[in-house]
């Protein structure tokens, strides 16, 4: 009994296996219809993203999955959406796994480096930013000192010119 379960549970998988094929053409299939979506116009993009969303609601397959993780990180923005294509790509990235864990885990690993550099670039944009207005204040400090400096020289330039003057009638005769 035991045995004819084991033998059945088996054929099942297999079975399952010959309707879904993990291996190098499935993962072919889909990184060709990525690539012709990533080329093509916007609309193009929008409609096929849409058909592998369908896709994936009707049939959540591993196959499925993974053309719409795919298809999520290859598209341009505003459709592009890594955190999704992650998401998508989670249960089936496995490095030691042929066809789609392996082409999961490279893609997600790309995803991952992607995100990051994309908040690295955020960083510098915020500090570089703040480095803006720093600079902006402290050029404003240093025009109100030049100012005040540019004032004060004023003010002793006439201090002198009149002492001069006085100097001046002083010496005059009357």
């Amino acid at each position: 009994m035991v045995m004819r379960s084991l033998i059945t549970a088996t054929l099942l998988l297999a079975g399952c296996a010959l309707l879904e094929p993990q291996g190098s053409d499935a993962v072919d299939r889909v990184i060709a219809d990525a690539l012709a979506t990533a080329r093509a116009p916007a609309a193009e993009q929008k409609a096929g993203l849409a058909a592998a969303q369908a896709a994936f609601e009707r049939d959540t397959s591993a196959s499925n999955r993974l053309r719409l993780a795919t298809l999520l990180a290859v598209v341009q923005p505003p459709l592009r959406d890594d955190a999704r294509a992650g998401e998508l790509l989670e249960p089936l990235a496995n490095s030691s796994s042929a066809g789609y864990g392996r082409f999961a885990a490279l893609l997600a690993g790309q995803l991952a480096e992607r995100q990051r550099i994309t908040r690295e670039l955020e960083r510098v944009a915020r500090e570089s930013e703040r480095d803006k207005r720093e600079r902006a204040q402290l050029d404003r400090e240093r025009d109100k000192r030049e100012e005040a400096l540019r004032q004060q020289l004023e003010a002793m330039q006439s201090i002198e010119r009149g002492i001069l003057e006085r100097q001046e009638k002083l010496r005059r005769p009357r």
